[in-house]
């Protein structure tokens, strides 16, 4: 069992233009982590954390899940912030640099087997253009009956926090060069991709983020504060097409209106695993 992606799918320049994105965004990303803060809450509770364990944190960016969990295994416990964006990486520890922040692939993890307590991916499978081999990975990591906790994108319908910004792009500009696999892949595979890379006690649990904004130009710089590669697609656009953006975009939330304002609640799905004795399915 694998997510789908396009025949035509580059992974490493994939790669390499999320990275630059969110590289080009991780102040921004960073300053607007209360918007999620609820998200972030859900997952740390599901992880089950406490004092003195040792936790890795993939795609973290500039490390917003992980400082919220250094209070949950301090004073004894360690905190690594992995992620291929260096300078989100830098903005996080210039924030906090009680933890350990460190490049790294998540496909090809630079740490020895049976490292960690607990690994945490918020929002990042879909990042990894090898879902399977990141999966292996978080895995090997972990020691025997250690946790691993993610949270994903709902199906597709259910994040207008992140389609309607999408649809907009779909509507005004043509296909991309670089095909890019739906990230709204994952909800109803992710138990069996979890189970067949080895992990039990599998949990999945639904979480609601709402986001409200006051008008659709604060719904569009709020997205490309949160989406580092397509935001650093867009940056290279000509000004002219940049700037229709924040008003085109009115037409997806319509919707979604409320009162003076806008109203998205979007599906996250939470999930929580085990890993068991014996080899994973490759």
């Amino acid at each position: 069992m694998t997510a789908p992606t396009a025949p035509d799918f580059d992974s490493r320049r994939f790669k390499r233009l999320e990275r630059d994105g969110y590289n080009l965004i991780a102040q921004r990303y960073l300053d607007a982590a209360a918007a999620r803060e609820a998200l972030s809450k859900a997952l740390l509770d599901t992880a089950r954390l406490a004092p003195g364990q040792r936790l890795l944190d993939l795609a973290s960016g500039p490390g917003i899940l992980a400082q919220a969990a250094l209070p949950r295994v301090a004073p004894s416990g360690l905190v690594v912030a992995s992620d291929l964006a260096e300078n989100a990486l830098a903005a996080g520890c210039a924030a906090c640099p009680e933890i350990l922040f460190a490049a790294a692939d998540a496909e090809a993890l630079p740490y020895p087997e049976a490292s960690f307590d607990r690994v945490l991916c918020g929002l990042g499978l879909m990042f990894f253009p090898d879902e399977r081999l990141a999966l292996a990975e978080m895995r090997r990591v972990l020691r025997l009956e250690g946790r691993l906790a993610l949270s994903v994108w709902g199906e597709t319908g259910q994040a207008p926090l992140i389609e309607c910004a999408l649809g907009c792009i779909g509507r005004l500009l043509p296909a991309p060069k670089v095909a890019r696999p739906s990230p709204f892949r994952f909800g109803p595979l992710l138990p069996g991709l979890l189970a067949e890379a080895g992990f039990a006690d599998i949990e999945l649990v639904p979480c609601e983020l709402v986001f409200h904004c006051a008008s659709a130009a604060d719904y569009w710089q709020s997205f490309l504060d949160l989406a580092g590669g397509a935001a650093g697609s867009l940056a290279r656009l000509p000004a002219a097409t940049q700037a229709r953006f924040p008003a085109e975009v009115e037409r997806e939330l319509m919707p979604y209106r409320n009162g003076d304002g806008f109203r998205l609640a979007s599906r996250v799905l939470i999930a929580s695993a085990v890993k068991c004795d014996g080899p994973a399915a490759l």
